[in-house]
């Protein structure tokens, strides 16, 4: 069992994450702060994202468009 984070998506004390999951401030932030439960919902939406808009993730806007949104779905910010 990994480290405990009380995640700030579902507000109680879980298991977090064992590494950042993207790089950066952001990645150390998530890592910090948010479940492996709540990332799972994160993944969930981001299939929902990149679907719905049709993103082509080797376009850079496209990445940088859901690094936003992973952003707001955690912390209401990015």
């Amino acid at each position: 069992m990994g480290k405990q984070v009380n995640c700030v998506k579902l507000g109680q004390m879980l298991e977090g994450l064992d590494a950042a999951p993207v790089p950066g401030e952001l990645g150390q932030k998530v890592l910090d702060n948010v479940s492996r439960q709540a990332w799972e919902g994160w993944l969930q939406q981001q299939t929902m994202l990149i679907n719905e808009h049709r993103l082509n993730l080797r376009d850079a806007e496209a990445r940088q468009f859901l690094l936003m949104e992973l952003g707001k779905y955690f912390f209401g910010d990015q």
